[in-house]
């Protein structure tokens, strides 16, 4: 019993300095000359701080600002790093299988790989015996034109014969 005594008491005693503290921030804060001192502290305060980013600057020394922006943009390029590090990574994954694949492919031990290739080459020597009728084709000499056909003007529209006149009946 004499704990809930003590602490009901504790309780009351810092309910009425919270109250009273309260209180006396409530009267300062709407006593004019105490607003108009903390005004004028803050004020005073704008001045130095952009008085010291002056300074600073005329140094040639960064402000807490700078330090601020510069920490946030290290920030963002780490974090673009990174993902250029695991892209790069999966990259190299899948070139490495790629390698693996192509090791396979030269080494011959995918099953069918020998009679694809034959199928391929036999398909090519055709396509080159084709190629090469086509060439000789096209190399020899077409027949020489007929005299009449040689000064043929092609892009002129045709000309029109010319109308015969029927004799008039008298």
């Amino acid at each position: 019993m004499a704990d809930d005594g003590e602490g009901g008491l504790r309780d009351r005693l810092a309910r009425q300095g919270e109250d009273a503290l309260g209180k006396l921030a409530n009267d300062l804060l709407e006593n004019p000359l105490v607003n108009s001192a903390i005004t004028r502290a803050f004020s005073a305060r704008e001045r130095a701080v952009h008085a010291q980013e002056a300074a600073l600057g005329a140094l040639n020394l960064p402000t807490a600002a700078d330090v601020d922006r510069l920490t946030r943009r290290l920030r963002s390029v780490s974090t673009r790093l990174e993902g250029v590090e695991e892209g790069l990574e999966r990259l190299q994954e899948g070139v490495d299988r790629l390698g693996d694949r192509l090791q396979a492919l030269s080494s011959g031990s995918e099953p069918g790989l020998a009679d694809r290739l034959a199928a391929v080459e036999g398909q090519l020597t055709r396509l080159v015996a084709e190629v090469g009728t086509v060439a000789g084709a096209l190399d020899a000499r077409p027949a020489p034109l007929p005299r009449e056909q040689e000064r043929l003007a092609v892009d002129a529209p045709a000309p029109r014969p010319a109308r015969k006149r029927a004799a008039k009946k008298k």
